[in-house]
């Protein structure tokens, strides 16, 4: 069957973008990404500033951003993120990518730039909590704290139910998932006075805890979460 003329389009374009991309990389960039735990075995060492400007460039497409999403490079995936469709996002489509998470930062990168601004986000929240694969269980926590700081709609209810898995979830002892665990009720703790303190709850019962993982995961949001930058941000909300 022939691709239609926007579906052919598209595939030039990323064919277009992977060259780009190959012509900004550098070998220093590539190397550097070690030092933050990002592997570099499908990286052209592109700068994140750069992937951006890229984007700006192609605007939005959804085909375009499944067509780099397939090429299993780290920067195409990480443009793929940046220039989707939200509203075309389908809960398929946020659980094949989230199966093909290598790394925190496309992880990180795809939940706060585009899976956050689906209609769907919420749901997989729940789901990837549930999930037993390392990058997978951190995306539900990577999601939970995108919404904690862009879901502005989003009822106190919906973070109560986040606080309730992040307390569940605390006893992991893998990083990627224990340091986005931590995020997340931080985040969720700094939403508002009413967060503020049931977050501070779960913290201080974390930071009890006989399990390492989840007194590490309080003991570090507790710091921030009743700190005076945060209180006095909080306060001046009331």
């Amino acid at each position: 069957m022939p691709k239609s003329a926007a579906q052919g389009q598209s595939a030039r374009t990323a064919k277009e973008a992977l060259q780009w991309l190959q012509s900004h990389g550098s070998e220093a960039t590539r190397t550097g990404m070690a030092r933050f735990a990002i592997p570099s075995d499908k990286a052209l060492g592109v700068s994140v500033g750069d992937i951006r400007m890229l984007a700006k460039q192609l605007g939005r497409s959804h085909d375009l951003a499944a067509q780099l999403w397939r090429t299993d490079c780290y920067e195409a995936r990480m443009l793929a993120a940046f220039v989707d469709e939200p509203a075309l996002v389908t809960p398929k489509q946020m659980d094949q990518w989230c199966l093909d998470f290598d790394n925190w930062a496309i992880c990180d990168t795809v939940c706060f730039a585009l899976f956050d601004r689906t209609p769907h986000a919420w749901a997989k929240v729940d789901q990837w909590a549930g999930n037993t694969e390392e990058f997978a269980k951190r995306a539900a926590f990577a999601l939970l704290w995108a919404l904690s700081t862009h879901d502005k709609a989003a009822s106190d209810e919906r973070f109560a139910h986040g606080l309730a898995l992040i307390e569940q979830a605390a006893m992991d002892e893998r990083n990627f998932v224990t340091k986005a665990i931590n995020m997340a009720l931080r985040a969720v703790g700094k939403r508002n006075p009413a967060l503020n303190a049931a977050a501070v709850a779960v913290a201080r019962r974390l930071a009890a805890s006989p399990d390492a993982a989840a007194r590490w995961v309080g003991k570090h949001a507790l710091k921030e979460i009743t700190g005076a930058s945060v209180t006095k941000r909080l306060a001046a909300k009331h």
